[in-house]
C-alpha cells in the first residue's frame, strides 16, 4: 500500500468528486481514478459509490478513513520530527479551536508562533468541542483548545488552561435582573438563547440542568457568541454562559448561577499522547506556557481577552 494511494482516497473522499479532487492534488483525473482503483484491487474491496454528481464512500470507504488519515497524520509528524531535530521546525500546525476560549488569546498566540516559526504553515479551524475532540483523536489536528467534556483517553489528554463558574445573562429588565443570583429553578419557565449541542458551554449547561431536575427550553439556537449576545440584549431570552462573556455585552445583566454544585466551565488544550504529539503543537504548547509565565492572570487563573 503506498501513501500516495491513501493520499488520493482521503482527497477523494473529502472533496467528494474526482474532478475537484484531481485539481487539489494537481494530478491528471486518469491517474486519480487508476490510484484509487488499485487501493480497491489492494484491499479487495469498492471505497466509493460513485455517480454522475457525487462520490460516497461505502461502509468499507469509511472504515479506512480513519486509519488512512492517522497513518498521513503520522507520517507527517516523522517528518516534523527529524526536521526539528536538524533545528528547523517546518510542516504544518493544524489547529482547533471553539470560538472566544478562555485561557488564550488564540490570534496573539498564532502570531507570536509564526514570528517563531515562519517556515511551519498554520491551519486553524472552528467548531465545538465535541468535534473538536474527534478531530485530535483521528489525527486530522494536532491539537485544540476545547472544553473539557470527558477525562483523558488512550487517543487524547488534556492540558488544563483555566475554569470559571457559568453565569446567567439577562436583559437589564427582565424579572429575574434583581434577583442578585439564580438556581436552576428559578430558571424552569424561561426561553433560553444557547449554542449548539456540540459546544462546550452547551453541554456543561445541559448537564447542570438535567443533574438539578429542571427542564429547559433552548428557543433560540445559534452558533456564534455575538448572536447569542445580541438576541438576548433585545429581550428574547436568558443565556448560561462562562462568566468572561459578561465582558463582551457590558449593557446586559449578569448573575451568578448557584445550586449546580461543583459545575465549572474548564478549557482545557486537547492533544494526542506525548508520543503522538508534533513538534508543532509541543512549540506552540511551549509558547502558551511562556505566556502563562510572564501573565499568570492570563491563563490558568482566569480570562477576559478571548
Amino acid at each position: 500500500m503506498e501513501l500516495r494511494h491513501l493520499q488520493h482516497f482521503i482527497a477523494v473522499a473529502e472533496d467528494q468528486h474526482f474532478t475537484r479532487a484531481a485539481e487539489r492534488l494537481m494530478v491528471s483525473q486518469s491517474g486519480l481514478s487508476a490510484s484509487i482503483r488499485a487501493l480497491e484491487r489492494e484491499l479487495q474491496a469498492p471505497l466509493f459509490v460513485r455517480t454522475t454528481r457525487s462520490v460516497t464512500l461505502t461502509e468499507a470507504g469509511r472504515a479506512l478513513r480513519g486509519e488512512a488519515e492517522r497513518i498521513l497524520a503520522q507520517v507527517r509528524a516523522a517528518h516534523d520530527a527529524v526536521a526539528a531535530v536538524q533545528g528547523v521546525l517546518r510542516g504544518t500546525l493544524s489547529l482547533g479551536t471553539e470560538q472566544c476560549i478562555a485561557g488564550v488569546h488564540v490570534a496573539r498566540l498564532l502570531a507570536g508562533f509564526r514570528r517563531q516559526h515562519p517556515d511551519v504553515e498554520i491551519r486553524l479551524r472552528q467548531a465545538g468541542s465535541g468535534a473538536l475532540a474527534e478531530e485530535v483523536a483521528a489525527g486530522r489536528l494536532d491539537l485544540a483548545f476545547a472544553v473539557r467534556t470527558e477525562t483523558d483517553t488512550d487517543q487524547l489528554r488534556s492540558v488544563p488552561l483555566t475554569g470559571e463558574p457559568m453565569t446567567v445573562l439577562c436583559h437589564p429588565t427582565h424579572p429575574l435582573a434583581a434577583a442578585g443570583a439564580v438556581v436552576p429553578e428559578d430558571l424552569g419557565g424561561e426561553a433560553f438563547v444557547d449554542f449548539h449541542p456540540d459546544w462546550g458551554p452547551r453541554r456543561i449547561t445541559d448537564a447542570a440542568f438535567a443533574a438539578a431536575g429542571v427542564r429547559r427550553t433552548v428557543a433560540l439556537e445559534v452558533n456564534d457568541v455575538h448572536s447569542l449576545l445580541d438576541l438576548v440584549e433585545e429581550g428574547l431570552g436568558v443565556a448560561v454562559v462562562p462568566r468572561h462573556f459578561r465582558h463582551k455585552r457590558e449593557a446586559l445583566t449578569a448573575l451568578p448561577l448557584k445550586g449546580t454544585g461543583e459545575t465549572v466551565y474548564e478549557t482545557v488544550a486537547i492533544l494526542p499522547p506525548s508520543e503522538a504529539t508534533s513538534p508543532a503543537a509541543r512549540a506552540l504548547m511551549t509558547l502558551l506556557e511562556q505566556e502563562f509565565q510572564r501573565h499568570p492572570e492570563r491563563g490558568r487563573e482566569g480570562s477576559h481577552h478571548s
